[in-house]
């Protein structure tokens, strides 16, 4: 399980990056993954289908804005958008950021997703010092996911939900084309990233919404789920669990709006 020292927050940024981000923001109770390169995050299956002969959902070309500079190569990105997501967000958030790849990073955690583990090297931010919250249950080995611990969540919720949907695909699809090189440089040359993108989404918002308490084990100093079941779930879709059912509604319904934005398609 990743350690709560190196595990406490997460991005909320352009909206993709809010799950990628929150993941980390939870961690606690994930094993400890080996440390590993972007190239070796892709875990592809036996057989792989037949590469598609475009995108199935095709980003659309930014408006040009003679009044913008040019769209940096992937390795000088970085501090172009540290500065658009803090004219979104503050400085205070941008200065949570990774200091280096921070596309690289948010592309290969939203890649692993739909898996059930992502490498904690590979977080877009930084990690703060919030405690992880859990309640003693019927015995000191049996534990329950705290109404506390769902409102250490409040304040990303409502960062995600302060700017307009507008916006965050504007950047999104200003920055596109870095984030597809990262795509590609991940171990995906045929593929396109809005199309992987909106499969993660998918995978989210399809996760089921679960009322009443979900009972933790404490391995050591670590939890996990004690259902089984829930144990092998995505890491997307245990973070669902462990924000609570009201902040995963707010997520998904965000979610939801960025999806139709960046499919084409009719909001679902």
């Amino acid at each position: 399980m990743a350690r709560e020292s190196t595990t406490l927050w997460v991005s909320v940024s352009v909206a993709f990056i809010v799950i990628a981000g929150l993941w980390y923001y939870s961690t606690q109770l994930e094993p400890d993954q080996p440390t590993l390169r972007p190239e070796q995050q892709r875990q592809a299956p036996a057989a792989e289908p037949a590469a598609p002969s475009g995108p199935l959902f095709p980003m659309s070309e930014p408006v040009e804005r003679p009044d913008l500079r040019p769209l940096p190569a992937l390795d000088d990105s970085d501090e172009f958008l540290r500065l658009e997501l803090s004219d979104l967000y503050g400085q205070e958030f941008a200065a949570l950021l990774a200091e280096s790849r921070v596309i690289e990073r948010i592309v290969a955690t939203v890649d692993n997703l739909p898996r059930r583990h992502v490498a904690e090297r590979m977080r877009p931010v930084a990690a703060l010092s919030d405690p992880f919250v859990a309640e003693q249950a019927g015995n000191e080995d049996e534990y329950i996911l705290s109404d506390e611990g769902f409102h250490r969540y409040d304040a990303l919720i409502d960062m995600l939900s302060s700017v307009d949907t507008g916006s965050i695909v504007s950047i999104y699809r200003r920055y596109y084309p870095l984030f597809q090189d990262a795509y590609a440089e991940l171990g995906y040359p045929d593929g396109y990233f809005n199309d992987r993108l909106v499969e993660v989404i998918d995978h989210l918002l399809a996760a089921p919404r679960r009322e009443g308490p979900i009972y933790l084990r404490r391995t050591h100093v670590l939890y996990e789920f004690a259902n089984p079941d829930l144990e092998e779930l995505s890491s997307g879709r245990k973070l669902l669990l462990r924000m609570g059912p009201e902040n995963a509604d707010a997520v998904k319904a965000r979610l939801a709006e960025l999806r139709a934005a960046i499919s084409g398609e009719t909001e679902r």
